[in-house]
């Protein structure tokens, strides 16, 4: 069995040349044989030569969990627990039982719930603090579209109110959260990027909902890839996402926003989107943690409808517990979003583990080394870690890694054109890049879109049988640290399919199967880079990964960011 998966190497295109070429494959005489190229080169008519595929899987939902013997009690305990948050019981009731604190210099949920209980400062002080450091610190890395001063006051003055009667909402009470703008927020307009979409929302997505009934202060919309269609951070209405470790480097995309928003200490939390890594691509560059949780255990409703059968709603935080809260507040069934109808109420992880004993970790060396030198060594160093933890390293190998990258490019971009083509008026306002993926959807054939879920239907099993011997897979989040900003990509955009490549080659499986997938910080390169760890796990298998990820972050040194504010600092100190 032979691991397939190259480097793609493509001219990079900006500038003129970038425009030159979207106009041409928007030509009637040029753009057809323009885009056969294309996908020629991408691999996509090679999909439909495959032999022995099975039925196509259109949506990966995965089964409901088997409930363990003593459903009986465990149910209504871990049902009631989540009731309680939404009843607007004391956080205290509802938090963990022994909550961490951030990891140094990175302040998380907990640190800023025990400084208002504490009464070492409020909510309002906090919300000054925010406003002050996002008018210094946004003009330069960008990290939101909107946010609202009023909104964030008024949220403020009534979080401060109910922790001095003692009765906050919930564990979330008074803590600052950014909103990727793919993602409903009522008052807000959901631009998704662009700059034409601007209607208000009159409601909150689902997820945004249950988070703010726990409390949470929203801050403001995140910026984000004009429709989440790279990787990377560029925007071209926005601003180009800066990443805080070095503002001449990607912050990696599409939830570019948030993660730099979490990663400069703007916000301890924050709420993504992942359709090809676009939350746990910015979590590994920019130093934090993401997940991308199992499909369809994570409400859709509210979110711009980009891709449907590949996309989840998840959270970026600036530790293990921040992420794992934000799961168990958000995830479990939706009425308004059918997908979720076998989502589990996740438990809570175990925060006392101390150890990885009986853990099988599964790796593919020639996928796992298939990294810059840099992120490789890092990358070992962390299954050093968790071997010394207890966990037990198990090889394997997965066929057809680089037909389910193809299958996923299909699904990705036949969905995100269908769905622009309810605003095709606005083409000439995107961005070249973003018009060249969405045309390369607009023109792939039915039965290039059937194949690829033929794909998707073979590597679920296959990924299955994997997870079926191990407890989860580990890889790389990303084949190289954060790239430089190209200064001939800072006004026009920028397409380098090379680049992309290597920022999803690690990525873009989970997002076809639906398994869940953890990024999580495992050190930095000579050059103080941040390095992310992938754990994958089987279908609503999370808590295993928040776990693995707990004992992690004991063992791993955080460094700060160029650009860090500490809204906890007596006058929130900023570092810029």
């Amino acid at each position: 069995m032979s691991y397939d998966l190259k480097d793609v190497k493509m001219p990079v295109l900006t500038g003129r040349a970038l425009r030159t070429f979207a106009a041409a494959l928007d030509g009637r005489l040029t753009g057809p044989g323009l885009v056969k190229k294309l996908m020629a080169d991408a691999g996509v008519p090679r999909l439909a030569e495959l032999k022995d595929l099975p039925a196509p899987l259109f949506l990966p939902l995965a089964p409901a969990p088997e409930p363990p013997p003593e459903t009986s009690e465990k149910k209504p305990r871990l049902a009631s627990r989540l009731v309680a948050i939404f009843r607007r019981e004391p956080a205290a009731k509802t938090a963990a039982a022994k909550p961490p604190a951030g990891p140094a210099p990175f302040r998380n949920v907990t640190d800023f719930v025990t400084a208002y209980r504490s009464s070492r400062t409020t909510p309002t002080e906090v919300a000054e603090r925010f406003l002050a450091a996002y008018a210094k610190l946004n003009p330069r890395i960008h990290a939101f579209i909107a946010v609202n001063p009023d909104d964030v006051r008024r949220q403020a003055a009534a979080s401060a109110e109910r922790w001095r009667r003692g009765e906050p909402l919930g564990p979330l009470d008074g803590v600052p959260v950014a909103i990727k703008d793919e993602l409903d927020v009522t008052g807000y307009p959901t631009t998704v990027g662009t700059a034409f979409l601007k209607d208000l929302a009159s409601e909150d997505a689902t997820a945004v909902a249950r988070l703010r009934a726990a409390g949470a202060l929203i801050v403001g919309k995140a910026n984000m890839h004009e429709l989440g269609a790279n990787p990377t951070g560029y925007n071209p209405h926005h601003g180009h996402v800066r990443n805080p470790y070095d503002p001449s480097r990607d912050s990696g995309g599409s939830s570019s926003g948030p993660a730099t928003a979490v990663a400069s200490g703007l916000v301890p939390l924050a709420l993504g989107a992942d359709a090809g890594g676009s939350i746990r691509v910015p979590a590994a560059l920019t130093g934090i943690y993401g997940l991308k949780a199992t499909y369809g255990g994570v409400s859709e409703h509210g979110a711009y409808p980009i891709c449907w059968s590949v996309a989840h709603v998840g959270p970026l935080g600036a530790s293990v517990y921040d992420i794992a809260l934000a799961h168990r507040l958000i995830a479990g069934p939706d009425p308004a979003d059918p997908h979720t109808a076998s989502a589990p109420v996740p438990e809570e992880p175990g925060w006392n583990r101390q150890d990885l004993s009986g853990l099988k970790v599964g790796i593919w060396p020639a996928w796992f080394d298939h990294a810059e030198p840099g992120v490789v060594e890092v990358g070992r160093a962390a299954l050093t870690r968790m071997e010394e933890a207890g966990a037990e390293i198990v090889e394997f190998e997965l066929p057809g890694l680089d037909n389910a990258r193809v299958a996923h490019a299909v699904t990705v971009l036949v969905e995100m054109g269908r769905s622009f083509q309810r605003t095709q008026e606005h083409w000439r306002e995107l961005a070249p890049a973003t018009r060249i993926n969405l045309k390369i959807g607009q023109s792939a054939a039915g039965t290039d879109y059937v194949a690829a879920q033929q794909v998707r239907a073979r590597m679920v099993a296959a990924l299955d049988e994997v997870l079926g011997r191990v407890g989860l897979i580990a890889t790389p989040t990303t084949a190289i640290p954060a790239p430089l900003i190209p200064k001939a990509a800072e006004e026009g955009g920028i397409s380098d399919l090379g680049t992309v490549t290597k920022l999803m080659r690690f990525i873009f499986l989970t997002n076809l199967t639906g398994h869940p997938s953890l990024s999580l910080p495992a050190g930095y390169t000579a050059e103080g880079l941040p390095v992310g760890l992938q754990l994958t796990g089987r279908a609503w298998g999370e808590r295993t990964l928040m776990e693995t990820a707990w004992v992690l972050e004991r063992t791993t040194e955080r460094q700060q960011p160029q650009v860090f504010v500490d809204l906890l600092a007596d006058g929130g100190r900023s570092e810029a």
